[in-house]
């Protein structure tokens, strides 16, 4: 399903570490500042794949807005989840470009930095659009 920037949100869910908001094609998280994001923190995310892209690829988007800090250990468990297929990190803070190498370390997912949303989630569907599992 091809999804263009003015698609709307389906569902919006406020967690400890942050917001994700749900569309079509993709989840954007939104994490509170001074969070530290754990592995377990995936449990969410994982629910969330399976009730709203069960069989079906979906990206995921980080809109830094707020610092915070990542366990790298959470990209493992992270690339775990089979269908989601794209992993976009959004900022204009140049620390968040040298996280965003490291990540790719750990981060078994296709993995892109953008300085604009939309131009991530362009990417991103354009990603899940030419990915079928």
């Amino acid at each position: 399903m091809k999804q263009n920037r003015t698609s709307p949100m389906i569902t919006a869910r406020n967690y400890i570490f942050g917001k994700l908001e749900i569309y079509p094609n993709y989840v954007i998280a939104i994490m509170k500042e001074g969070v530290t994001v754990k592995p377990e923190y995936n449990k969410d995310l994982v629910s969330l794949a399976n009730q709203y892209f069960k069989n079906r690829p979906f990206g995921y988007i980080t809109h830094r807005i707020n610092s915070y800090s990542v366990d790298p250990s959470t990209y493992i468990e992270t690339s775990k989840i089979d269908n989601l297929v794209a992993f976009a990190v959004v900022s204009n803070n140049s620390i968040n470009l040298t996280n965003t190498e490291l990540e790719r370390i750990f981060l078994k997912k296709p993995l892109d930095h953008f300085e604009e949303l939309d131009e991530a989630i362009d990417w991103v569907n354009d990603v899940v659009a030419n990915v079928s599992i």
